[in-house]
């Protein structure tokens, strides 16, 4: 997770209307249920330094809407932790406080709209319009308001009643535990933030309203999305909660992310704020305080995305080729 679409993704979307009624011939019936209840979640890797142990919980969202934690394990390692690493994310600094950057609403709203004044029909070619307006009318329904914006905040807004409809959630399971049990033990939390330092926030939002973003693969993507990967992600959650690390692996992330993303950092805005390759540099932030942790602490524990956790270049990749001994949840040796 960024800066523009921090800030643009941020903003309430308004209400939807009822979504349409999924067509007769839908093959619901051989959709895979999403559990329900007290579930386990995942085992933690644990990543060795000598005598000292990072305990890692990969994350995963969206997530079965109706499930319940049984945070147990998680809870004891973070009861017997000198220190909680968050997951890393993106700090926006400002020369404004936080009464007077609500005044610049208007003009962040005005940032969620195309620069021209297009209709989403007149920003995208008819063949996506098209694709679009079937999975609008299954999911949204008659929203005429999310036609005006920008293709990325259409296609975000439509997966997230997406995931809804097929009974998943975008809440944090995780973050509420840990914060709780680091409370409770008096752990202290460390954020992992890259930080960003925006001089004229004013000027800056103005900026976005302007920018054009290259958007379509972002589009597309999210769109190719939920029409082929809603299964895939009822199955991933179901994963996560029953804690089946094999399926975690094998159901991997589409590519919609880094097409989002990239319609973001790589725009012109971002270059002039300094928000160009947020995920590289926020994995690098995460490994450096996971290794200063390890250095430090008997026991750290930390949580990570699934999907940057387990790649191929990943964290876990990373400290594991600097010489530190990686263990996947329930193995006895290296990963």
């Amino acid at each position: 997770m960024r800066l523009l679409l921090l800030v643009l993704l941020s903003l309430p979307f308004a209400a939807r209307a009822l979504a349409a009624d999924p067509p007769a011939e839908q093959p619901v019936l051989l959709a895979p249920v999403v559990v329900s209840g007290l579930q386990p979640g995942p085992g933690m890797w644990r990543v060795h330094h000598g005598e000292h142990v990072l305990h890692v919980l990969a994350t995963v969202r969206p997530l079965p809407r109706d499930i319940e934690w049984d945070a147990h394990e998680v809870e004891a390692v973070i009861a017997q932790a000198q220190e909680v690493l968050g997951a890393p994310t993106v700090k926006l600094r400002s020369d404004r406080g936080r009464l007077r950057s609500m005044l610049l609403l208007p003009a962040l709203l005005r940032a969620r709209r195309d620069p021209d004044g297009r209709s989403l029909e007149a920003q995208v070619p008819p063949e996506d319009y098209a694709r679009w307006t079937v999975l609008k009318a299954r999911y949204i329904g008659r929203d005429r308001a999310v036609e005006r914006r920008r293709p990325l905040l259409a296609a975000q807004a439509l997966y997230e009643a997406a995931i809804e409809d097929v009974g998943l959630s975008q809440r944090s399971v995780v973050r509420p535990v840990v914060r709780r049990a680091a409370r409770r033990h008096d752990v202290p939390r460390t954020e992992v933030a890259v930080e960003l330092e925006i001089a004229n926030l004013k000027e800056a939002v103005r900026g976005l309203a302007a920018a054009r973003l290259d958007d379509l693969d972002c589009f597309r993507s999210t769109l190719a999305r939920i029409e082929t990967d809603l299964d895939a992600m009822r199955r991933r959650a179901n994963a996560w909660a029953v804690g089946d690390i094999g399926a975690l692996r094998t159901l991997a992330e589409e590519e919609q992310l880094d097409a989002c993303l990239a319609a973001v950092t790589e725009s012109a805005i971002a270059e002039r704020l300094g928000a160009t390759d947020l995920r590289g540099r926020m994995r690098s932030a995460w490994i450096a305080e996971a290794e200063r942790a390890l250095a430090a602490n008997p026991v750290t524990f930390a949580s990570m995305p699934a999907y940057e956790l387990l790649a191929e270049d990943g964290p876990l990749a990373t400290l594991a080729a600097r010489g530190y001994r990686v263990e996947a949840p329930g193995a006895a040796g290296t990963d």
